[in-house]
């Protein structure tokens, strides 16, 4: 790749943007070209990845420049439903490929992993979306999935789930130890696939937004902003000021329930379950007042595609400062007994770390990338409103271990405070919704916000006003590879206190 071609917008310069595409311009390639792209990807680290998805005889990769932010979406047609591999220069995009060839047949060429992802060997269909699906020849055993072999002596195998005690959603990890310690982690996901691209298929822009909104319960606004966003992208339409405003509170109040519940059960792993106890209940308080000011305590199917549904009222503004001066009373508190607690230190501290370089070459997001010095925040980075006019920093440390990601999650909560107050203190009048207008030529969308966990994508396609296909990239596609990592010589008693510094969703990778 010559230097001229560094960026990514000086590359896509020579092809024809799709006009149907917004707001990041998409191109069409031949062969020869994504063989190109991929020449840029491996000598231009900063091209990092956002997505890759399929849909029949076509597969596409979305990428952003983090030299200078530019956005690009490439697709390329496969009529032959073969394409060069993208996992082997972004790592990422492996488990994608395998749902892509899982879900339409797209068998990407040169690939390091080519074993089955979503499914399981349960399915009737054999690539259900491909538009050409016939019935599966015969279902696979069970126990029929090759898990990467680990040599060395004295090694042993310890199978972990898929059903786990407690309410949780199922996942398998397969660990191969030394006595207590981790040579490798292999995980085993899907258990939980919902086929929501496929229920999305031929909805309406509200009927699949219900959809969108329970892709992952934790996250049903930040993944309703997103879908709603890249609506709003493909037609054309702006969302009121006002109901930026009020989606972006919503987001906030998700952040900080999350992350109190995130820092009380890694607390709890950490055999402290008074600080768990406590910070339950300041999340019991955010949801409260949630469900005050908007009438669902996880504020689902409130944000639509053109605004949202339902205006806050003086109740719920009061409702949401009670909860925040409670808040600000009691967190410094357990903040400092964290802080303070000598056998937590002794727990979090140099466990599962995260280097920096694995970070970046993930592309990995919200609270996990920024312990570990990557400082990537969509509503920063991508400036989408309101935060275009709010005032917020992006705590980073560099440390990488369960501990960092503790104190990145304690950072983030001072900063939503602040970001709540300001929305409260000087949000717009107005209308709260716009119409969408549907129908008429194809149309093509994407956003990408930020989720508690980390940045969320959406791609869609509208059809005569009509989802004909829709992508979701939740954030812990990116993120739960990177837990086989960082358990890696750390002793398997310290797996759930990793798992839980991480808390990748189960729901949200298994669509």
């Amino acid at each position: 790749m010559s230097t001229d071609n560094r960026h990514l917008a000086q590359f896509a310069r020579g092809f024809a943007a799709l006009p149907e595409h917004r707001p990041w311009p998409a191109y069409r390639l031949e062969l020869a070209d994504w063989l190109a792209l991929l020449a840029g990807l491996a000598e231009a680290p900063a091209w990092t990845l956002l997505g890759l998805w399929g849909e029949p005889e076509q597969i596409w990769l979305a990428l952003r420049d983090e030299a200078d932010g530019a956005v690009a979406c490439f697709a390329l047609p496969c009529p032959d439903r073969h394409y060069p591999t993208v996992g082997l220069l972004r790592p990422a995009a492996i488990r994608l490929e395998r749902v892509a060839a899982d879900l339409f047949g797209l068998v990407a060429d040169g690939a390091s992993d080519e074993r089955p992802w979503l499914d399981h060997g349960r399915w009737l269909l054999q690539h259900p979306l491909s538009g050409t699906a016939v019935p599966a020849t015969g279902t696979r055993p069970a126990d029929d999935y090759a898990f990467l072999p680990a040599e060395g002596e004295a090694l042993h195998q310890i199978p972990v789930g898929p059903v786990h005690a407690g309410i949780i959603e199922p996942g398998h990890f397969r660990f191969h130890a030394s006595g207590e310690t981790v040579a490798r982690l292999e995980e085993r996901l899907g258990y939980v696939h919902k086929g929501s691209e496929g229920l999305m298929a031929g909805r309406s822009p509200a009927e699949a937004a219900r959809v969108a909104a329970r892709l992952s319960g934790d996250s049903t606004v930040a993944h309703s902003i997103a879908f709603a966003r890249a609506v709003e992208a493909a037609t054309g339409v702006a969302a009121p000021p006002r109901a930026d405003w009020l989606r972006a509170l919503m987001a906030e109040l998700e952040r900080l329930a999350n992350h109190f519940g995130d820092i009380g059960a890694i607390c709890n792993d950490a055999t402290f379950p008074v600080l768990q106890q406590s910070l339950m209940v300041l999340r019991e308080r955010v949801l409260r007042a949630a469900g005050a000011a908007f009438g669902h305590r996880l504020m689902r199917d409130i944000i639509v595609p053109g605004g949202v549904s339902r205006d806050i009222g003086a109740d719920g503004v009061e409702a949401i400062r009670a909860a925040l001066d409670n808040i600000r009373l009691r967190f410094p508190a357990l903040v400092e007994l964290y802080d303070n607690t000598a056998s937590l230190q002794d727990r979090t501290v140099d466990t599962g770390v995260l280097k920096p370089p694995l970070a970046r070459q993930y592309a990995a997001g919200g609270y996990i990338g920024r312990a570990s010095g990557r400082s990537f925040d969509a509503r920063r980075a991508l400036a989408y409103p309101p935060y275009d006019r709010l005032r917020f920093d992006v705590p980073t440390l560099n440390e990488g271990d369960v501990n960092a990601r503790v104190w990145i999650r304690v950072r983030e909560v001072e900063q939503s405070l602040s970001l709540i107050e300001q929305i409260l203190s000087r949000p717009p009048e107005g209308p709260t919704r716009t119409e969408v207008p549907l129908g008429g030529a194809v149309r093509e969308g994407m956003a990408v916000v930020e989720g508690f966990r980390g940045d969320v994508l959406v791609w869609l396609r509208l059809r005569n006003g009509l989802i004909e296909r829709c992508h979701m990239r939740d954030p812990s596609w990116f993120q739960w590879p990177l837990l086989e990592a960082v358990i890696e010589n750390n002793i398997v008693a310290d797996f759930p206190l990793c798992n839980k510094s991480f808390n990748c969703s189960y729901s949200g990778h298994d669509l």
